[in-house]
């Protein structure tokens, strides 16, 4: 036991550096795009997907809460708003430069999302045929939504802050896993996540829609561990939308739709995750 605690505590302490220098930059880049992320999506009319899927990969909680938002306020198409959702991934590239994963490997990883998120938010639009109306209030809102996401204090402080909380969830997640493969055995529990067709898939996808960075914490590391294969990480990270389905259940009326949305989000990912585990796809 004591191994195990070990093990996991010096793995996650030689991830702070990396990650207090990453979300360094975040936060840096954060202070200096402001709040202009929702004016420049609400501006995007026929190209929303496009702009949506590029943006939406940007590690930023708050994009995707504004574009929930932005949908509510009938700023941008549905499609719009589920090619956001599909490229953001929550904590999934801190932890994956932290890890030193090769640039190349993330970078199939990344452009593998984008793609996904851009072809299946055209396609959502294409089905629904909803075109936004552009309201000056709701984008307002949006802003204002967009803004109370970002720490105002220090850069220095909050990019400490943000690492301390993932160091945390790294290294207890890591130690209960630690205990789990000593138990079992990594190539059993690997066997048993992997041999059952579709099953890996849907318990990440449902493991993704949790509302909190550690679900992207978890589904990365099992990842990286070789727990998992790409088919269950893209279909827990393209659901990953952080909080910005809490914020869509909050900013919109309607609670069926919201569902109804929460559940088509669900259905992309998890049909994605498949086809990727079918074709035998690995990065």
């Amino acid at each position: 036991m004591l191994d195990w605690f070990l093990d996991a505590l010096i793995d996650s302490l030689k991830m702070i550096p990396f990650l207090y220098l990453i979300y360094l930059l975040i936060e840096f880049l954060e202070h200096k795009a402001g709040n202009r992320f929702p004016k420049l999506i609400g501006k995007t009319k026929g190209v929303g997907p496009l702009a949506g899927a590029f943006i939406g990969a940007v590690p930023q909680c708050g994009l995707a809460a504004a574009s929930a938002s932005l949908y509510s306020g009938k700023v941008i198409t549905l499609g719009t708003l589920v090619a956001v959702f599909l490229s953001s991934s929550d904590e999934m590239l801190p932890i994956l430069i932290s890890e030193a994963v090769p640039v190349i490997r993330i970078l199939k990883i990344v452009g593998l999302k984008i793609l996904i998120a851009l072809v299946s938010g055209y396609l959502v639009d294409l089905v629904f045929r909803k075109k936004a109306v552009v309201d000056v209030e709701a984008r307002n809102e949006a802003e204002d939504a967009f803004g109370s996401f970002h720490c105002h204090c220090n850069i220095f402080h909050s990019a400490l802050r943000h690492t301390a909380e993932i160091f945390l969830y790294v290294f207890v997640f890591s130690f209960v896993l630690n205990v789990i493969i000593g138990l079992v055995g990594e190539d059993r529990l690997a066997g048993l996540l992997n041999s059952l067709p579709v099953v890996g898939e849907m318990i990440a996808a449902l493991v993704g829609l949790i509302p909190n960075c550690a679900s992207s914490v978890i589904i990365t590391q099992l990842y990286i561990d070789g727990i998992i294969g790409a088919g269950p990480l893209f279909a827990g990270l393209l659901v990953n939308a952080g909080v910005g389905t809490l914020v869509l259940f909050r900013t919109n009326r309607n609670i069926r739709t919201s569902s109804a949305i929460l559940a088509l989000l669900y259905g992309i990912g998890l049909f994605w995750g498949v086809m990727i585990s079918l074709v035998g796809m690995v990065f």
